[in-house]
């Protein structure tokens, strides 16, 4: 069976690093998404309100929540972003296995 022959590349290669530093650039700072001084305030009271993951509540586990969750992604708009009947109490892995899901490819129609 015939082989490629093999491919150069022209220029430097990218990291996955570079592509996070990349990323990170382009999406900005967490204060200048919207959790500054005044969302970290609010989301430690309401921590303190829900100290429990809502997710392992309903799987039976009692695990400490230690992330404020919005239901539903708000993706920048204000209103949405301070609802607290749109915000709920994860653990971290909840939490990020939730973001995951949702910012992978398939979850955005890619």
């Amino acid at each position: 069976m015939p082989t490629m022959p093999p491919t150069f590349r022209t220029g430097p290669v990218r990291t996955e690093a570079d592509r996070k530093r990349e990323y990170d650039q382009r999406r900005g700072s967490s204060a200048s998404r919207g959790y500054g001084r005044r969302w970290q305030a609010s989301r430690l009271g309401y921590l303190k309100s829900h100290p429990l993951c809502v997710k392992c509540i309903e799987s039976g586990v009692t695990t400490a929540s230690a992330e404020v969750d919005h239901i539903r992604p708000h993706r920048g708009d204000q209103g949405l972003f301070w609802d607290r009947d749109n915000w709920q109490a994860l653990c971290k892995s909840c939490h990020s296995a939730k973001t995951a899901r949702e910012d992978s490819g398939f979850s955005r129609g890619r």
